[in-house]
């Protein structure tokens, strides 16, 4: 398998994640979001997309980032990303959907981009549209943990769908300077998967085209 993906790409970070979890070798290839790499016509001819992840598999070049997470589990089915319960699997997909769809789709750099230029914005608005759209989203999920009396993980004793997508999205909260104080049970679920060597590996600052890093 090969991962073409951006060090700090919340949705290349979920694939690095999932692919950890399954125990599944990859090769990382970075695409540099920032000089636009990702709109290469070499690229986009693989990807009509023009996003990240990309994730060369099985003589295929397969996009988007939650499909992606749903061929892998069903691919490999070792490691499940989803409980056998009807309705766990439920819950699971209802926050992991909540934060991919309601945080990720306004918060994404080609949404930001387009903020500064053309519209005009500064970096000072942006940052508060930013932390605007985490708390819109991250209370509901904290209330809704709290209802169910989460623990390290949303269900069980290990991670799934819910905390790939959720442990990137607190990075970026991170970067943003966002107050999570007040979201006790995601930062401890964010600890608990920090914790596992999964999570450490795909972590975006140690990826070779991090700053800092030296290239594989």
């Amino acid at each position: 398998m090969k991962l073409h993906g951006y060090f700090r790409s919340s949705t290349s970070y979920r694939l690095r994640i999932a692919l950890n979890l399954k125990g599944l070798a990859f090769e990382n290839i970075p695409v540099n979001l920032v000089t636009a790499a990702n709109k290469d016509p070499a690229f986009t001819a693989r990807n009509p997309f023009g996003s990240l992840p990309l994730l060369e598999a099985d003589g295929r070049d397969r996009a988007q980032s939650m499909a992606l997470l749903e061929w892998l589990d069903e691919a490999y089915p070792q490691a499940p990303f989803l409980p056998e319960d009807i309705e766990a699997r439920y819950t699971v997909r209802e926050l992991a959907y909540a934060i991919a769809t309601e945080i990720h789709a306004v918060n994404n750099l080609p949404v930001l981009k387009y903020l500064k230029d053309p519209l005009g914005h500064t970096q000072h608005e942006i940052d508060i549209w930013y932390r605007t759209w985490l708390k819109r989203t991250l209370d509901p999920v904290e209330a809704r943990l709290v209802q169910l009396g989460a623990g390290d993980f949303l269900h069980g004793d290990a991670p799934g769908l819910f905390e790939i997508v959720l442990i990137p999205q607190l990075y970026n909260a991170r970067r943003f300077a966002y107050d999570l104080s007040a979201s006790p049970h995601l930062t401890r679920i964010e600890a608990a998967c920090l914790a596992l060597p999964a999570f450490a590996a795909a972590n975006p600052d140690v990826q070779s085209d991090a700053p800092g890093q030296a290239p594989a």
